[in-house]
């Protein structure tokens, strides 16, 4: 029996007594929130993970020991407290917190831990700096805030979990100490003890083993499955992360769409009460390359691009012609009603912006009432600046900006982050709105200029569309994918795609990404061994668990929705992670470091 109880029992969480336990007498144990001392009276916010309830102690209804222990009573304090629910007088209601009509008239009272004064405030409106909240993970999520979140993710695999088992799918473990593949990120590496000299990999995701679950039979899985990845952090990543991960056997494309079309629908209407309709709105790739410059389109807004390389393509313009003459194009985004928002200045900041995405400069038009302004317009005929207002819908009060490049992936990297920018300035953005889609048809092989090879676009395992794999060898760039992805305003939330598997195709493909036979069967030797003993057609989709989180539960920053993430360095602030081990350690595992810049 713990000491400090003594047999003392928990009645009900902070925010759970109702006007039904008026007059009860409750037990309730949490953290010391806030404190107030009025002399006779002292007021605690008792908070725990469901919410604050208020309570009193009266001096002249406590023991003369009671009343001096709750004087003691500091921030963060663990207190026990036993007392009657009542309500609060009309004029002391608390709207602001669910339990705001009653408090807890406190009768018996224990401090079971102490705090020392904490080096953040455990508040919401918390303003510290992320390095001290990450120091001191443990006082950061204590914030109402941050439990909140968590709950959103816990809400997420319990509706995961429990839609995909009513659908026929089992959940399977799949290892986390595998073999190094290539493509995709680098592998966090594990060296073996037993093997000196041989390393596992953690999984990038669990990909070869779902697959290997749809030859053995399981012909529907699921896994909330840990992945790791070794690359560089951006502010919606991290090393290690954590998917939704499906597979379907005896599935063609609309089998697994329409599955997860589903839990979608489901997943949003059960967290935030949003009624789906379906099916969702499916994009072809080069659509939406096309319209909004990504892959991920946020369909929120317009300032959808527009292709005007025929109208300037006689144009005196030399960025223009050298960028046609490259086999590129010339595209531009109208937004609408900017001139007299946007300012010289912050054209010549939305130049500099896009030469972050290799853009070479971008050329604007403006259509002021005084005039059009021009920074190309010398270089145009009339009738050629005509068809472009025509193209663009340019009217009155727009600005036109145009971006030219010989390698149209940059035309689209450009003007899709311009596109969004401004979405941002011009407050163009309905954040209340959740629009879903999906994009398909992706190729299914990217050029590499570092590789200077062709690498999958998705991962080698994807089956290109039938009508396409007579250019496979010929023509593979043209190859499309049996893939797609679910699209949440602008971010994908889930990818996935109908696998191969016929070891015959499975051969060809690996030759296309430049890989021999012997390279092949060493890398994927015991799948392809597999595809001989009798493979369903299967498919599958993994969501980002972490990104799904952060776009429910509104936050903008996915290491708020990881209980303890790591900073972009992919280090650990609270436990110091990565750290160096024991000479001792090492010599178990027949490592050595060297940390020569040779």
């Amino acid at each position: 029996m713990n000491e400090l109880l003594q047999n003392w029992k928990r009645t009900h969480y902070c925010a759970e007594p109702t006007s039904e336990n008026v007059g009860q007498e409750l037990l309730l144990m949490g953290w010391a929130a806030t404190w107030r001392n009025l002399g006779s009276l002292i007021f605690i916010g008792l908070r725990d993970r469901t919410g604050i309830m208020q309570v009193v102690f009266d001096e002249s209804a406590l023991p003369h020991d009671v009343f001096e222990l709750a004087e003691t009573i500091r921030s963060e304090y663990v207190i026990a407290v036993k007392g009657v629910l009542v309500n609060r007088t009309p004029e002391m209601v608390n709207k602001n917190v669910s339990t705001g009509a009653f408090e807890l008239k406190a009768t018996e009272l224990k401090i079971l831990s102490k705090a020392q004064t904490p080096p953040i405030y455990i508040d919401d409106n918390l303003d510290a700096q992320e390095q001290i909240r990450l120091k001191y993970r443990y006082l950061d999520l204590r914030r109402p805030c941050m439990q909140k979140i968590q709950m959103v993710r816990h809400k997420i695999t319990q509706c995961a979990r429990n839609y995909f088992e009513a659908n026929g799918f089992v959940e399977i473990e799949t290892p986390i100490l595998t073999k190094s593949t290539p493509e995709g990120a680098r592998d966090y590496l594990v060296p073996s003890r037993i093997h000196p000299g041989e390393f596992y990999a953690l999984p990038q995701s669990p990909q070869q083993f779902k697959q290997l679950l749809m030859l053995a039979g399981f012909d529907r899985y699921i896994q909330i499955a840990r992945c790791f990845r070794d690359e560089d952090l951006r502010a919606d990543r991290q090393p290690e992360f954590t998917q939704i991960d499906l597979e379907m056997s005896f599935v063609e494309e609309d089998d697994v769409m329409a599955v997860n079309e589903g839990f979608i629908k489901t997943l949003l209407k059960e967290t935030l009460g949003l009624d789906v309709q379906l099916p969702l709105r499916r994009v072809p790739y080069d659509e939406a390359m096309n319209r909004y410059g990504s892959d991920k389109p946020d369909t929120r807004f317009g300032l959808e691009l527009k292709d005007i390389s025929d109208i300037v393509k006689e144009s005196g313009f030399k960025v223009f012609s050298e960028a046609l003459a490259g086999g590129g194009s010339v595209r531009c985004i109208n937004a609408k009603n900017a001139a007299e928002k946007l300012t010289r200045r912050n054209i010549d900041e939305l130049t500099e912006f896009v030469k972050i995405y290799k853009a070479k400069g971008l050329a604007w038009m403006s259509m002021k009432p005084e005039g059009m302004q021009c920074s190309f317009a010398k270089f145009l005929t009339k009738e050629q600046i005509d068809e472009i207002h025509e193209r663009a819908d340019a009217q009155t009060g727009d600005i036109l900006f145009f971006v030219a490049d010989a390698n149209n992936e940059t035309v689209y990297a450009a003007l899709g982050a311009l596109r969004l920018e401004l979405a941002k300035r011009l407050n163009l953005i309905d954040n209340s709105r959740f629009d879903l889609l999906w994009v398909t048809d992706f190729p299914l092989l990217e050029w590499s200029e570092e590789e200077n090879r062709f690498v999958a676009k998705h991962h080698p395992f994807t089956s290109p569309k039938d009508e396409d794999l007579d250019m496979l060898e010929t023509n593979p760039a043209k190859v499309r994918a049996k893939a797609y992805d679910m699209v949440l305003n602008g971010n994908e939330i889930g990818g996935g795609s109908i696998r191969i598997h016929s070891s015959q195709l499975q051969e060809r493909m690996f030759e296309v990404l430049g890989f021999t036979k012997e390279q092949a069967w060493e890398r994927f030797g015991y799948l392809m061994e597999a595809f001989k003993y009798g493979t369903p057609p299967h498919g599958g989709l993994a969501y980002g668990l972490d990104r799904l989180v952060m776009l429910i539960a509104g936050t903008t920053n996915i290491r708020d929705v990881i209980a303890f993430p790591k900073v972009q360095t992919a280090s650990c602030l609270m436990t110091n992670a990565p750290d160096a081990v024991d000479d001792a350690q090492l010599k178990e595992l027949h490592i050595k470091v060297d940390l020569g810049n040779d």
